[in-house]
Parts: C-alpha cells; structure tokens; sequence
C-alpha cells in the first residue's frame, strides 16, 4: 500500500503538447512536478502541424504566442486540384472572423509540432522546470492519499510518491493501462495515411497543394521555419503503404499527374491509421488523463493536438488550487468539462474524415467548429449568471470563453483585454461604479470600467468594445478564470455571489 503523501507534488507522464502545456501551467503556479518522457530526447516530424486560435490564446497567456507565431504561417491557403485540373482555393479566414476585436487571432497556424513543443521547453525552462527525458513508466500503485510511480531510466528505477500523476503520454497511454479507466472507440485498418517530412523540388511554398485522385489524395504540406514539407497521402486497403522515398514519389506523381515535382529522402515517416477512441473517464483516484491518452482522432479537422493543449489548461488552474487545499471535488469538473467536448471533437473529425475519403481529398474548410474558439461550458457546475429567462439567447453566457476587447485606456497606456489577464489568476470584470475592490481576495485581479482611468485595475472602455462583447448594464460583475472562460456573470452586481463562488473553490 502506497504511503500518504504530503508532498504536494504532481507527476505528469509524457512532454509532448499537452503534458508540457500542464507543467508550464503548474511551474507558473509554484507547483512542485515532474514531467518524465519515455523518449530519450525531443520528438522530431511534424506530427499535429496545426494550431488553432484557442490554442493561441492560451499561448499568449503562457507568453509564448509570439515564439510559435514566428514560426509558422497563418491562413495558408489550400489549393486542390481535382482529377479534372480544376482548381479551387480555400483555407482562408471566415469574413465572420475578420478584424475583430474580441478575437486576436482569426486563423489557424501551420507550424510542426516540434515548433510547438520546442517553444514550450523554453517557457518551462524560464519558469524553472525541465523534462526528464528516457524515463518510462513501469509499474504504478494508488492509495486515497498518494501515487507511487515506478520510474526506469538507464536500467535503473526510481519510485516516486505524490499526490497527483496526470497522464499526457498518448493514445497508447502506459498510465492509461494502469488504471480502471476503459478506452472505447475503434481502430480502422481500412483507413490509413502516409505521412512524411520531405524536401521538394518544383513546387512553391506559399500554399498546401492536394490533389485529389479516384485512388485517394496526395497532399504536400509546406512548414514554416524548416525547408521540409509534409507529405500525406491516403492508403487504402491494398496499396503500398511503404514509407521509402520510390513509394511516395510513385504516388506522388500518379496522383498529381506531375512528374516535375521532386521528392527528396524522407527525415521523418509514419503510417497512420485510423484509430477513434474516447476514455470512459477522466479520473481513476489520484490518477488523471489529459490528450491523446484520453482521446484520439482522426486528423482531419486538425483538433488533436489542440484539444489536448486545451485539456492541460483546464486542468492545470484546477490541480494546483487542490494542491493547495481546495476541495478534490473540484477535479470532478475537468471530465464534466473537457469529455463532452472530446466527444463532439471525435464526431467532428469523423465527419471530415468522411467527407474527406467521399470527395478522395482533404478539406479546406475552416469554421468556428474547427478552430476552436465557440468551446464553452454552459453546463458546467462551475458556470453561473443571473441573467434571465429573457435573455437566454444572449451571445455570452457563464461558461462561454471570455471575448478579448481591444482600445481599453489604462494608466499605462492603452491596452487589449486579454493583455490584463495574463498571470492565470481569477480576473473581476466590474462594470459596477459603486463595486469595493478591496473586498475581492488578493489574489483575485480587478478591472473596473469607469469613465476615466486614475488607478491601476482602471480601463476606459473608449472604443465601446467592451461592451458590445459583455453586454453589460451599468452593474455587471463578471467573474473570469484562470483559462479565460466566464465563471459567473452577475448582471444584479450580486457581490455575494462572487464571494460565494470563489469559497467554493478553495
């Protein structure tokens, strides 16, 4: 039986997107971890070469938004040519989208996944952190009060007690095994891609070319930052799926019709294969799961990565409030919250998977569906307004993600809304007047709109998009958390409320 610990320590297992994205969200929180790869060093390929705007923002909360953004290339337009020649352009932002002040990045980025990860071993380095590469996990024991962790590296174990172990090591999750937790979902051997990281000759790097051909689709894929392109092409039952460089040039040129085009050897291959699953649970004791090891995807739709980036956010605010004493009861709502949303991702990239193996090409359609910017949380036991009946329709609601708002004057100049709520605090949004900020817990920050700004926590909302986002009256408070969603809207400026959601927490 495993010791109780009171170490307040958390173990993540797996350092790719979603369990680098938790540890930064701990270090930043003061939390003791460790985070243990299986691999002996950084994953090279591309991988998961879309980031959405949600993503994005949680970046920029990280402080990191800028790394990524300068290696990739956002709204890269997709070019896809049918069996005919004919040709149609897509992949552009949604007129919707555009030139809005609530949404500070309107488009999906194409960069590698490496990119990704690299800049959040950097953000986790500056915040104190590391990983401990070539370390598997090997056996795994649980009692109420801990988590003991049988750790090899280098032919040697180490067994490490904590309080919590989060999961983020993949669709094939060693932790996952371990527990109780069920994985439901199928694998499809009949639908597989070939995926490769390749140099080109012949080809510019300014769009994503596909071409679409009654045998399935071939795809090259330029990457920002690299002089590599990814390679896809669809491999049904029957075709040679061999990840040689004859292959793919074979393929290539039979389904563009292009014998100008050149491939150079591949420097990272995979076959992938369509495997769509979805944990029972979130939890299992003291032992949770986040990204891939709690769902897997097809990639069309590009949600994978980003919806586990998304879990680890979620989480990360919640698993450091418990380590700090908050009810454990709190945790119940990270699988409330981020498995219905798995669901409703699973289904969306099925569907594009469908559509994409039915029309013998990849989409290129992007939506508020896929970049991930309507994910929300009305349902949640964490979500409370008082608005009522009438305004049931309302834009915004408690558990929706909190809209950005640019052209606010502070006493430091001008500045954008999510620029005020970096720091992965509770934020207080006050559009009351007559609202004490002393009375908010110190570690709560709060903005008050007023008419002008003489204080620090005051902002003008000169340009009224404040406003128009929150549709406030004159008394509205609202609550936002630690990952930018609304936790309570009080439109009856009900102080009482905000005191009494925050108690509930802690």
């Amino acid at each position: 039986m495993t010791e109780p610990s009171t170490s307040g320590l958390v173990l993540i297992v797996g350092a790719g997107p979603t369990g680098l994205t938790l540890a930064c969200e701990l270090a930043r929180r003061g939390v003791r971890f460790r985070l243990f790869e299986a691999a002996g060093g950084p994953q090279q390929g591309s991988r998961g070469k879309g980031v959405q705007p949600r993503s994005l923002e949680i970046f920029e909360g990280l402080g990191i938004a800028e790394r990524v953004l300068a290696h990739g290339q956002p709204a890269m337009a997709m070019v896809s040519t049918g069996p005919d020649g004919s040709v149609t352009v897509g992949g552009e932002v949604p007129a919707e989208l555009r030139d809005r002040p609530d949404i500070p990045f309107p488009a999906s980025l194409i960069t590698p996944q490496w990119r990704v990860e690299q800049a959040l071993r950097e953000r986790l380095a500056e915040l104190g952190g590391a990983v401990e590469f070539g370390a598997e996990l090997v056996g795994l024991d649980q009692s109420d009060g801990a988590v003991a962790a049988i750790m090899e590296k280098g032919g040697a174990c180490e067994t490490v007690v904590a309080d919590w172990l989060v999961g983020c090591d993949g669709g094939h999750s060693t932790v996952r095994k371990h527990t109780t937790i069920g994985f439901e979902g199928e694998t499809r051997e009949s639908v597989r891609m070939l995926v490769a990281d390749v140099r080109v000759e012949g080809l510019d790097r300014e769009s994503w070319h596909m071409w679409r051909h009654p045998e399935g689709a071939v795809a090259l894929c330029p990457l920002p930052s690299t002089g590599l392109f990814q390679f896809q092409a669809s491999i049904a039952p029957g075709q040679d799926g061999a990840q040689v460089l004859d292959n793919l040039q074979t393929i290539l040129e039979r389904r563009s019709g292009r014998t100008d085009i050149r491939l150079g050897e591949p420097e990272w291959t995979t076959l992938w294969r369509a495997n769509v699953r979805l944990a029972d649970h979130y939890r299992d004791g003291r032992v949770l799961l986040a990204g891939d090891a709690a769902h897997v995807h097809s990639p069309a739709g590009g949600q994978g990565m980003n919806t586990g980036i998304q879990d680890a956010a979620n989480l990360g605010w919640k698993l450091a409030a418990v380590t700090r004493g908050a009810s454990v009861a709190l945790l119940d709502s990270y699988e409330a919250e981020r498995r219905p949303i798995a669901a409703a991702v699973l289904g969306l990239s099925d569907q594009r998977l469908a559509q994409a193996l039915e029309h013998k090409g990849m989409t290129t359609r992007r939506d508020a569906s896929t970049i991930q910017l309507d994910v929300g949380y009305r349902d949640s036991a964490l979500s409370r307004d008082d608005r009522d009946d009438r305004d049931a329709g309302s834009p915004l609601r408690a558990g929706d993600r909190a809209p950005d708002a640019t052209g606010l004057t502070t006493v430091d100049g001008d500045r954008r809304l999510f620029d005020l709520l970096r720091g992965g605090r509770f934020t207080l949004l006050s559009f009351d007047g007559a609202y004490d900020a002393g009375s908010a817990p110190a570690d709560v920050h709060t903005l008050q709109v007023v008419t002008r700004a003489t204080a620090p926590g005051h902002i003008v909302d000169a340009a009224a998009h404040l406003a128009d986002a929150y549709q406030p009256t004159d008394r509205t408070l609202v609550l936002i958390r630690p990952d930018g969603y609304i936790g309570l809207i009080s439109d009856a400026s009900d102080q009482a409320a905000v005191s009494d959601y925050l108690a509930a927490i802690r």
